[in-house]
């Protein structure tokens, strides 16, 4: 609606003011007026107004990681547990850590709204997809605290895609990525041994199949990598305190495609 007042107030004032070809010209000074308070907003996110993205970031975050922990009627001590390692591996510290578990709790409650909360974190995010696509990965996580996506989380998960401006298409690709690498870090995490299973996760993690060529795993690769990136994540808005759970998603894409040029590699024959 806000990108829409400055046209709305325009067409008003211009049709009273001059009718059909009033209304016309006060639409496009209000458009006008639109774009530069808009591009004021932008810019501003450079500066102080950055620090509002961050703490919408960080409220949401948790709120909505509540609200996932709630949608199928029980909140399990899995889900609990995942909030609590996720302000572990933020370093947050004891006032933090309190005020991180209050905005879980919120979240939680029958009378919250995940549409208000989602919808101011679209407004400060704006263009920022990379914002959008790792705050969608972190409550994919989230959902499957507890082993398995309920109808109701997933339903949620869908809800926060369309406020972000992330399609069925782009969910699904994200979603099957997400469970990949969940299962290829626990068994990293393991030091299981590398196997068939392994190497298949690898490949979805990047969001592959087997049979793409050397080049199309770099670019699939090269691009995750970028948009994973802790610095320029925390340079768009990311809280700083989050740059260890991006770091630790770069990690991920770095092993899953050392492990699949390792295993292209044993494949290749031998030079006589």
């Amino acid at each position: 609606m806000k990108n829409w007042l400055g046209k709305i107030i325009g067409a008003a004032i211009g049709f009273y003011s001059g009718g059909p070809i009033g209304l016309v010209l006060g639409v496009l000074l209000g458009n006008a007026f639109d774009k530069t308070q808009r591009r004021r907003a932008e810019d501003a996110l450079g500066g102080g107004s950055k620090g509002v993205l961050q703490t919408v970031f960080f409220q949401a975050t948790f709120n909505v990681m509540g609200k996932m922990a709630k949608a199928d009627g029980n909140v399990s001590e899995k889900e609990i547990d995942l909030a609590r390692q996720v302000m572990t591996r933020m370093a947050l510290n004891e006032a933090q850590r309190r005020d991180a578990m209050q905005l879980f709790n919120d979240g939680k409650a029958a009378d919250f709204s995940v549409e208000s909360i989602l919808a101011d974190l679209a407004e400060v995010i704006g263009r920022r997809a990379s914002l959008a696509q790792i705050f969608l990965e972190i409550q994919l996580q989230a959902a499957y605290a507890d082993g398995a996506l309920s109808v109701p989380e997933r339903n949620l998960l869908q809800i926060i895609s369309s406020h972000l401006g992330i399609n069925r298409i782009q969910f699904e690709i994200m979603h099957q990525r997400i469970r990949a690498q969940m299962h290829f870090s626990a068994g990293r995490r393991a030091n299981k041994p590398a196997n068939a299973k392994n190497l298949a996760n690898a490949y979805q993690v990047l969001g592959l199949n087997a049979e793409v060529d050397d080049v199309e795993l770099k670019k699939a690769y090269r691009r995750l990598m970028n948009q994973h990136h802790p610095d320029k994540l925390v340079a768009k808005g990311l809280p700083a305190e989050m740059m260890a759970i991006a770091k630790e998603k770069t990690q991920d894409i770095q092993q899953a495609y050392e492990e699949i040029q390792k295993a292209r590699k044993a494949l290749k024959p031998r030079p006589a």
